[in-house]
């Protein structure tokens, strides 16, 4: 089993950040159908945090019983008159025995307005807390400021030269870097060695300095079930040598990939000092991986990577991110991850990419680990993504899922009556193997797939 979780041979650390995450998405995913159930006038008996055994539980004025139960791995509402927890059917039983007042009070006496809003307050409520999650992670991070000033300057193999923090940058290599952009430019025509010529103002005054390469070849992301993590890379490490030649910068180990042609690469690693560790250099081969990334033209392409991304060798200069600012970006977040997971669904049905692509349980345990051993930042906005594709796939038209409920009640709404009880038996049936199927086949991919 150790060898699934390579980012840390520790699969209680995996296990731990996984439930973390997922327990926050179905608490508030499980609280929308609840919160919106009960103002439409729909009673809960229950409001589980995991299955199985009740740990612990208490009783509210409500006459909803909260509790936690043995297995942390997701969790339901039970609403009155319903069979089971699942929602699926009524206790026909009981509700024979309630007056039309109490089966309004139950999923199955209630107008279908009702019955509809509750079940897409789940999804909407993941939606909500990923746009809050995103938001918040952007307010507390800050925007760069316009101009490209350094707030914090990363360690690198080479030194900093006489770069400082509060430099903005004027030029780099002859190319004036007016904005970001212009620095990207400038950037893009830096010759291959590790120290730059730039002119900075610095206190007022404009001066010319030595610095290193503004974009060396050093991880500051790292992806799950990467390349770079199954090496025991990680996050601050700076390559400065794939396959014998020296590299200065991210675009050098870019192209050194890419010319390997999905053949094994030896690199030469340097890692930053870490508490009581001073820095060192070491050897380590790596294995790059077939990836279907989006193209410009709306399609998918295959490409070897080792699952790491570059950064700058600074931080900008931040300044207070607007209310406004925040949280259009955050809504923008949601629908591009959406959006995404469309697109890559369909390519995936229609064979245009791997299905490996599709990941289960494990997969998503790893990035959760990954994601919480990059600081809390990077574990709130890992979080805020999941809750979008828990939202997602909850919308999904399958019969169990709650986009199989709303279709239901698009047919009431339209017949003028339910589906009968056999037909809806038979498609909770069909979607709950595709469900199950769904599962087994992500979680096969967890541990079959490159």
């Amino acid at each position: 089993m150790s060898s699934l979780f390579p980012d840390f041979g520790n699969l209680l650390y995996t296990v731990g950040a996984f439930v973390l995450a997922l327990s926050v998405i179905v608490a508030v995913h499980e609280y929308g159908h609840y919160i919106v159930g009960r103002w439409s006038g729909i009673k809960a008996d229950v409001f589980s945090l995991g299955f199985g055994p009740k740990l612990f539980s208490r009783v509210d004025k409500h006459g909803t019983r909260w509790q936690f139960a043995l297995i942390p791995l997701g969790g339901y509402v039970k609403f009155r008159g319903d069979a089971n927890a699942a929602s699926a059917g009524g206790d026909e039983a009981a509700l024979a025995e309630m007056t039309p007042e109490q089966k309004r009070e139950t999923m199955h006496g209630a107008p279908l307005w009702a019955r509809a809003a509750t079940v897409a307050a789940g999804p909407v409520f993941n939606f909500i807390l990923s746009t809050v999650l995103f938001a918040g992670v952007m307010l507390w991070a800050g925007t760069a400021t316009n101009m490209p000033v350094i707030g914090k300057i990363e360690p690198v193999p080479s030194g900093v030269a006489d770069l400082r923090v509060g430099d903005e940058i004027l030029s780099a290599g002859g190319v004036e870097t007016p904005d970001w952009d212009g620095l990207r430019l400038a950037i893009e025509a830096l010759p291959d060695r590790g120290v730059v010529d730039m002119v900075v103002r610095r206190n007022g005054e404009e001066i010319a300095i030595k610095g290193p390469h503004l974009f060396p070849a050093r991880f500051a992301g790292v992806a799950p079930s990467s390349a770079v993590v199954e090496a025991g890379l990680m996050i601050g490490d700076v390559v400065i040598r794939a396959n014998e030649e020296t590299i200065y910068s991210f675009t050098q180990l870019q192209e050194a990939v890419k010319a390997s042609d999905g053949a094994p690469i030896a690199l030469k690693v340097w890692r930053p000092a870490s508490g009581s560790d001073a820095a060192r250099e070491f050897d380590v081969e790596l294995q790059p991986k077939r990836t279907d990334l989006p193209a410009a033209d709306g399609g998918f392409e295959t490409r070897w990577l080792i699952g790491a991304t570059g950064g700058f060798v600074f931080e900008p200069e931040t300044r207070p991110t607007t209310v406004w600012e925040a949280v259009s970006s955050a809504v923008g977040q949601v629908g591009a991850i959406i959006t995404g997971s469309l697109t890559q669904l369909r390519a995936m049905i229609f064979g245009e990419i791997d299905s490996c692509n599709l990941r289960g349980a494990i997969g998503i345990a790893e990035s959760s680990a990954v994601a919480a051993s990059s600081g809390i930042e990077n574990f709130i906005w890992f979080i805020a993504a999941l809750s979008t594709a828990v939202g997602f796939l909850n919308l999904l038209p399958i019969p169990v899922l709650d986009g199989g409920h709303l279709i239901f009640h698009a047919y009431e709404a339209i017949a003028g009556k339910p589906p009968s009880e056999k037909i809806y038996g038979l498609m909770m049936g069909i979607g709950l193997v595709l469900i199950l199927s769904l599962m087994l086949f992500g979680l096969s991919n967890d541990i079959f797939c490159p």
